[in-house]
């Protein structure tokens, strides 16, 4: 496995953000996701005492072997300071195994058409 990647995101604050993510082996052949679960979370700061803490969306089709995050607009519209970190996860409860596929920052921009948004 080759986890996690890193990748930075530039978001226009309100707007409605979708990524894939497509994990794969070490070897480059499709990483299986049957029995995973994902979580996308998004703070001010990484480690325990971040300020800022919440969850966009992260929906595993494990036939596709696809992970699809979201940030949505409502989430978005909070996101009022310039910069936030990330982790995408998967977890599997039955064997407990947890690993981070994805990591990264969040450049907010302010929006120009709705603003107090």
């Amino acid at each position: 496995m080759a986890f996690p990647a890193t990748y930075n995101i530039s978001y226009y604050r309100g707007d409605t953000y979708d990524f894939v993510i497509n994990p794969k082996n070490s070897n480059g052949t499709p990483f299986s996701l049957s029995g995973y679960t994902g979580l996308f979370v998004i703070a001010s700061s990484r480690g325990d005492a971040a300020a800022f803490i919440a969850n966009g969306t992260a929906s595993v089709n494990a036939s596709a072997a696809t992970v699809t995050c979201q940030i949505p607009a409502s989430l978005g519209s909070i996101l009022s300071g310039a910069s936030y970190v990330y982790d995408v996860e998967i977890n599997n409860s039955s064997s407990s195994a947890n690993f981070t596929l994805l990591t990264g920052t969040i450049s907010v921009s302010q929006d120009v058409a709705r603003t107090g948004v």
